[in-house]
């Protein structure tokens, strides 16, 4: 297991080197000039120029991105153009923000999805399985962010019971939380249903059942624990996008995380807070996918690395 877990970890540097390269294009190949947002429409060319010249962005590009590598592998992601702070200090800042809502979304989430897919399995096509499906069905219809603003229209503007903005305390946390674990238990119902459905048809179930076991014994014990693989790969990729997925609820729900720091930066045209909050959501889509890959062997003996 040890020697496999450093063979993922290896691997991922050339895909984040690639990664790098995508991103780093993209944003400088996009319009837009972040020296014109520093120095307004009345300053002088030679301003402009020196302004550009401190900055870096008068070289050419494959010299900035080479200079961006070198910083990287140095654990520097640049300095911010408008704010003139470390990135690696604003994305620290800025992360348990993000972190807060979506691992406690991705808790909530799991504990609805897992129990409401295995009694929508085990009842299949009765009345309970069809109401879980319909709240499936509405969850995955639902945007996270038309659901947020519904929230914070009943619950904050009309009831007040919790505060309209900010973060802080879990006033702050109980609405967003709710806006992303509902919609993403939906998908993961959906998930678990389909998963216990193909392994409750399988013999050995049916053995189980005929040796007497309590069903209560025969799913847990059997069934949901062989039909795990498809959940722990959602868990993986639920995981790497807390960060990615954090962008609009942050914006809704006005709270200062990455994925709101992101979007600021992107209107501003700040290319290095940009890169760094990308290679964070890069980096937490990779980690997923190896907490997934690790998972699957602790789930399922049968799986040799």
């Amino acid at each position: 297991m040890l020697k496999y877990t450093i063979k993922k970890l290896m691997l991922m540097i050339p895909v984040l080197f690639g990664l790098t390269i995508i991103i780093f294009m993209i944003l400088h190949l996009a319009p837009g000039d972040p020296v014109d947002l520093i120095v307004g429409p009345n300053a002088t060319p030679e301003v402009y120029e020196n302004i550009r010249r401190s900055l870096g962005l008068d070289q050419p590009l494959l010299t900035q991105y080479f200079v961006f590598i070198r910083n990287l592998l140095k654990g520097d992601l640049g300095t911010s153009i408008l704010q003139q702070r470390p990135v690696i200090d604003m994305l620290i800042q800025r992360l348990p923000v993000t972190l807060e809502v979506g691992l406690w979304a991705l808790v909530v989430s799991f504990a609805i999805a897992i129990p409401i897919g295995i009694l929508a399995a085990v009842h299949r096509n009765s009345k309970l399985d069809y109401a879980a499906m319909s709240f499936a069905l509405v969850g995955i219809s639902m945007p996270t962010f038309w659901f947020g603003l519904i929230l914070l229209y009943i619950f904050a503007f009309r009831l007040g019971w919790f505060p309209v903005s900010g973060y802080g305390t879990w006033q702050h946390l109980i609405l967003p939380v709710i806006a992303v674990g509902f919609t993403d238990a939906a998908v993961t119902a959906r998930m678990v249903r389909s998963s216990m459905l193909e392994v409750i048809g399988q013999d050995y179930i049916r053995t189980a059942r005929a040796k007497g076991l309590k069903e209560g014994k025969v799913i847990n014990k059997h069934a949901l624990k062989n039909a795990l693989i498809p959940i722990i790969t959602l868990l993986g990729m639920r995981i790497g996008w807390i960060v990615g997925g954090s962008v609009t609820l942050e914006i809704v729900f006005n709270r200062p995380g990455i994925g709101r720091l992101m979007v600021d930066a992107i209107f501003a045209r700040d290319y290095p807070v940009v890169q760094g909050a990308m290679l964070a959501l890069t980096a937490f889509i990779l980690l997923g996918n190896l907490l997934a890959d690790l998972l699957y062997a602790v789930a399922d003996p049968r799986i040799k690395y």
